[in-house]
């Protein structure tokens, strides 16, 4: 006899993680701004600049997906590119003032898609599930962050 669906641990961590990301995006969307923006704007936040390069690379992107959302952040304002000043052929991403001002209230958006999801728990509860899933990042090697 087969087992059923529910007896296996990653039908229930994607069975959450599905309806988190998606309540995610729906939130993300009222901004008009998709899950792999977001990440993008957020590592952007933390730098004075960035090449395209080491987004990609951050993100676990193509330097082409990389470049198409740059174009996306960029024609919205959000982001503005430079060439660099020794090799004219490479360029530096930052965010504008516009793009700067956007990152909190994302991040605002997300901790209210945790607080919808996981709000209930307990803290010990809580810390466990982010201990054990850190885990299994660590132990598989895993360095892409989830952009769907």
């Amino acid at each position: 006899m087969p087992s059923p669906l529910t007896a296996h641990l990653g039908f229930w961590l994607r069975y959450v993680s599905n309806h988190v990301s998606q309540a995610f995006a729906q939130r993300l969307q009222a901004l008009d701004v998709g899950v792999a923006e977001w990440v993008a704007l957020r590592e952007l936040y933390d730098r004075a600049d960035i090449t395209p390069s080491e987004l990609a690379a951050s993100m676990g992107l193509t330097r082409g997906a990389v470049t198409k959302l740059a174009d996306r952040l960029a024609a919205r304002g959000l982001l503005t590119r430079e060439p660099d000043p020794v090799d004219r052929r490479s360029q530096h991403l930052a965010l504008t003032e516009e793009g700067r001002a956007l990152v909190p209230r994302l991040a605002a958006l997300a901790d209210e898609n945790d607080a919808a999801f996981f709000g209930h728990l307990d803290p010990a509860t809580r810390q466990t599930i982010e201990d054990a899933l850190r885990a299994i990042v660590a132990g598989h090697h895993l360095t892409r962050p989830p952009l769907e």
